[in-house]
């Protein structure tokens, strides 16, 4: 009975304010027993590990259900929702640049680590990359989580389902029903989650071994930062012709926070997906943009790329004019949508981008390196962009489309 009364109360209770009180006491526990803190990562690995087993499923099962069901000709909205990821990661790219100008940043490079050899070697191959994830075996797609490749079945299997009887489309609409509510369930376990990731993070790390890449962070953060809280608000203003700002905090609070301890896009599209429902969103609309967004649209990437490269080039003293800037943040926008969903999926991509300036591997390998070592910082607040910007834009056309209507 009383074991009932707690676990009502629990689901009851706001996910927010349980996941800052997972944050809070995991915190404390990390920083005051890290030998306790280190024995809670289970609860951490348990929880990232369910949202990103049930993730390639559930976007196959909701955007096929969703294409079966909608009427030839309906519009989806995702044309200016591809084009608002796209303008936002080419705004992100611009701001990154900017702020290594602004800011100048000069690093001390440690020995070279183990090399970049799954690096892509330019951007053809990361297109090539990309051409291949499409045509990926559909059960492979599934198995591996590639996303562009569970796309493109999903849409092939519901178009060609929207011609099925009302019964089979039923079934798919109750299996998609059911994959939703096991999404639910899993998320409403994101307070102990939060809990393990950030005890056993603080109790391994510290922040001690942050401090020697200080302004590093801080111009990362701080562009990111400033595409959240301006950039972002700025387009959807556009968009929708009124206040963003609580849409803005909104998907900060409810995605952005979660997807920061995370650290992957991929992993948190289920909470995208749940959001975009709460928000209002059509199905057909979320189910589609939202894994889509997780695996192109990377403004916080596309950060990370230009203040990384550009700051390897200050180190080596290359002076980078306006031209090559501007041509960096077009390839790091291009660059950032072949960027991987997971943890650090964005370092891989440095090597690239250092070698639009003539700068090796070798040096580029060190650059990577730094990036680890400041991840638990840079690579949690770009997720956090990452994803939180995925059901923004979202939701922004959703509101443009039923303010027209109004």
């Amino acid at each position: 009975m009383i074991f009932s009364k707690y676990s009502s109360a629990f689901l009851r209770g706001s996910l927010v304010k349980q996941v800052l009180a997972g944050l809070i006491l995991g915190a404390i526990i990390g920083a005051v027993w890290p030998e306790l803190g280190l024995k809670f990562a289970l609860l951490g690995t348990i929880f990232v590990g369910a949202l990103k087993s049930v993730a390639p499923i559930l976007v196959f099962i909701l955007v096929m259900a969703a294409l079966a069901r909608q009427d030839i000709g309906t519009d989806s909205n995702m044309r200016p929702i591809i084009i608002l990821y796209v303008l936002g990661t080419l705004a992100a790219s611009i701001t990154g640049v900017v702020s290594s100008f602004l800011f100048p940043t000069i690093l001390a490079l440690p020995n070279p680590e183990s090399g970049v050899a799954n690096a892509p070697a330019g951007i053809v191959e990361v297109l090539h990359t990309l051409v291949l994830k499409i045509v990926d075996n559909p059960v492979n797609a599934l198995m591996s989580a590639n996303y562009i490749g569970i796309l493109t079945w999903a849409i092939l299997f519901g178009v060609a389902l929207r011609f099925a009887t009302p019964a089979t489309k039923s079934l798919i609409a109750d299996i998609a029903e059911a994959m939703t509510k096991v999404v639910q369930w899993v998320i409403r376990l994101a307070p102990f989650g939060v809990f393990g990731i950030v005890a056993s993070t603080v109790a391994a790390t510290g922040l001690a071994s942050l401090l020697s890449y200080g302004q590093l962070v801080l111009v990362l953060v701080g562009a990111m930062a400033f595409v959240a809280l301006v950039i972002n608000p700025f387009i959807v203003w556009l968009k929708i012709r009124q206040n963003p700002y609580p849409l803005v905090f909104t998907c900060l609070a409810e995605s952005g926070l979660m997807a920061f301890f995370s650290r992957s896009s991929a992993a948190n599209i289920p909470v995208n997906m749940d959001l975009a429902k709460k928000l209002g969103v059509r199905e057909e609309t979320y189910s589609v943009s939202i894994p889509l967004g997780a695996t192109i649209n990377m403004a916080g990437a596309a950060i990370t790329i230009s203040v990384l490269t550009l700051a390897a080039a200050n180190t080596l003293g290359i002076q980078v004019d306006m031209a090559s800037a501007f041509l960096l943040s077009l390839l790091a926008t291009i660059a950032a949508c072949g960027a991987s969903g997971v943890p650090g999926g964005s370092l891989l991509l440095i090597p690239m981008a250092c070698s639009l300036f003539g700068i090796s591997n070798d040096i580029a390998a060190q650059v990577i390196a730094i990036g680890v070592t400041i991840s638990v910082i840079q690579d949690s607040v770009e997720t956090g962009l990452n994803s939180s910007t995925d059901v923004l834009f979202t939701a922004a056309v959703d509101m443009a489309e039923r303010n027209n209507m109004a």
